[in-house]
């Protein structure tokens, strides 16, 4: 994947992406030496791209795209109505300049059934993520799935998951995103599932365990920048701290009370504190 660096979510400044969010980020991505925005698109349709596109280009931000598939187009129970939303995704994410679109574009967040998946959803799944990312494929863009904890999807919770259904679609621009704070959950060692996914694994969200700030946390950070010199990481590193979340998502996200005392606290000290960890295993 082209982005590379370090990256912060968007969720740091604002609920959704409209134009006072964009305005408001970018400047401040600028001002904190970020190499790309993630933009979480809530309601891909109604976010301005020519907007975000100039603000981007005008500051010189990179940026990725994220969001999650809504609960009634998935591609278990409408799969029509689920890949006519990601190519629709695709192309508001393409129009904004976005490189890549990731998060958990294979379902939705709170996607449960109560029990595994079975065979059926899993082939349903891999049939409509094969559409979107040759759907991406054309639009120059790469195609990511985020494995994320069982409380939030039943489908992918674990880096061999991801890899399992990566490898199946078999697409050169599909690949691995991880994401620390599932790991510490679902993962027999967070550099386990790292090197598990080595080959595919071209972004991942610096997370806390509390969603928080990274450095005041329980994440053993030293094992995850060390996995990553291991397997010679270039990938795009976000930081994903849930200092606003949006009301839709709350409740799925089980994000109800503050993870940290401020967005500067986030941006002042866990910011930093990534850096010079990735500092100090070579990858930057």
């Amino acid at each position: 994947m082209s982005v590379s660096g370090f990256g912060v979510h968007t969720a740091m400044w604002a609920m959704e992406w409209n134009r006072a969010a964009a305005e408001f980020a970018i400047p401040e991505a600028v001002k904190h030496k970020i190499d790309f925005l993630e933009i979480t698109m809530l309601d891909p349709e109604g976010v301005d791209a020519d907007h975000t596109r100039s603000l981007l280009e005008k500051h010189e931000v990179d940026c990725v795209c994220s969001l999650g598939l809504p609960l009634d187009r998935l591609p278990t129970n409408n799969p029509e109505g689920a890949l006519e939303f990601l190519t629709m995704a695709l192309d508001k994410s393409h129009a904004i300049g976005a490189k890549a679109m990731s998060g958990v574009i294979y379902g939705g967040i709170g996607q449960r059934t109560g029990v595994a998946p079975t065979q059926g959803e899993i082939d349903a799944t891999a049939r409509v993520v094969a559409k979107a990312a040759a759907y991406a494929a054309k639009l120059g863009m790469d195609y990511g799935l985020e494995a994320v904890n069982r409380y939030e999807n039943h489908i992918l919770n674990t880096a061999e998951q991801a890899v399992d259904l990566c490898e199946r679609v078999g697409a050169k621009n599909v690949f691995v995103h991880l994401d620390t704070y599932h790991m510490n959950i679902e993962e027999k060692g967070i550099a386990n599932g790292i090197l598990k996914a080595r080959e595919h694994l071209k972004y991942i969200h610096l997370s806390a365990s509390d969603r928080g700030t990274p450095g005041c946390d329980t994440i053993q950070w030293d094992e995850v920048f060390a996995a990553l010199a291991a397997i010679g990481f270039k990938g795009g590193m976000a930081m994903e701290s849930f200092i606003t979340v949006p009301p839709q998502v709350a409740s799925a996200l089980s994000v109800w009370r503050p993870v940290a005392p401020s967005r500067e606290e986030v941006l002042g000290q866990g910011l930093p504190f990534l850096r010079g960890k990735a500092r100090q295993y070579g990858l930057i």
